[in-house]
């Protein structure tokens, strides 16, 4: 049993995906709760990368309407960025590394250590003007990031002693693209490093919802469904990735901010296609 939560608990489990997964994922909330399917009335939430934005901004007591008409609003003052080929092999390096997956990470986030990125005050502002400085919510949330130097992952919580802000943060510092964020001396980077959505961890839990802009990773122990499965058979889950409308309003570039717009609709027009197999789990 996860602290907090009984046996028959509900986890709503947020994946990576940059701005544009945040889009879609909060698209998809809203257009479920217009749909009677309210997942936002979970025990516990897992959020990841850009899921984890997505998880404070829900817990923040903000409307899933004005969240999604945020998503909508112009994005030109934000900066897009890019992975690029590089960046998207060396975490396919890391995700195979053979053996010990921890040493994969580790070489991952040595080299995100010596990137040339913004600086890390900036990116940490950016991040604190999406999720606004509210603090850690009631509901149960676990946001995973890891140690850049040795790999290991670490779960942030409200009795972690971390600022929400830096927990968030530090989950989305993608690794060669945004800065490794500092706690405590301990410099971190994305959670996604680790898995995609990071599912396991609402082990305990008997009904769980994936939202996973990205469902694939090199390993399959790091796939949603894979992790889903793997929580046992008395577990009610369901994993929800972007339909083929979603993925051509996202595009190629996850980071681009001027995708999040059609990223968002899109994500709320797939809600009805979703919503009688996620009443089914969640209900």
């Amino acid at each position: 049993m996860i602290d907090g939560v009984t046996g028959d608990g509900k986890a709503l489990v947020l994946g990576g995906g940059g701005v544009t997964g945040v889009a879609w994922e909060i698209g998809l909330l809203h257009g479920l709760a217009e749909h009677g399917v309210g997942l936002s009335d979970a025990d516990l939430f897992v959020g990841t990368s850009a899921g984890s934005v997505v998880a404070a901004q829900v817990l923040s007591g903000v409307s899933l309407e004005r969240l999604f008409e945020a998503q909508r609003a112009d994005a030109g003052r934000e900066i897009a960025a890019r992975i690029g080929a590089r960046g998207l092999l060396s975490f396919v390096v890391a995700g195979l590394w053979p053996g010990d997956p921890v040493r994969g990470r580790a070489w991952l986030g040595r080299r995100a250590l010596r990137a040339g990125t913004v600086p890390e005050a900036e990116r940490r502002a950016v991040i604190a003007r999406r999720i606004g400085d509210g603090g850690w919510p009631a509901t149960r949330l676990l946001i995973p990031a890891v140690e850049a130097e040795s790999g290991q992952v670490r779960i942030f919580d409200a009795a972690s002693g971390v600022s929400l802000i830096d927990a968030v943060a530090a989950s989305c510092a993608v690794p060669l693209v945004w800065p490794p964020v500092t706690i405590d001396g301990v410099r971190y980077v994305d959670g996604g490093v680790r898995s995609v959505a990071n599912a396991d961890l609402a082990a305990g839990c008997r009904r769980v919802v994936v939202l996973a802009p990205v469902a694939q990773s090199a390993r399959r122990s790091g796939r949603p469904a894979a992790q889903v499965a793997a929580l046992g058979p008395g577990v009610r889950g369901a994993v929800i990735s972007p339909d083929a409308a979603a993925r051509a309003a996202i595009g190629r570039n996850v980071l681009d901010p001027g995708r999040r717009r059609p990223a968002a609709e899109a994500g709320r027009a797939q809600a009805a296609a979703e919503a009688r197999r996620l009443r089914a789990v969640w209900e």
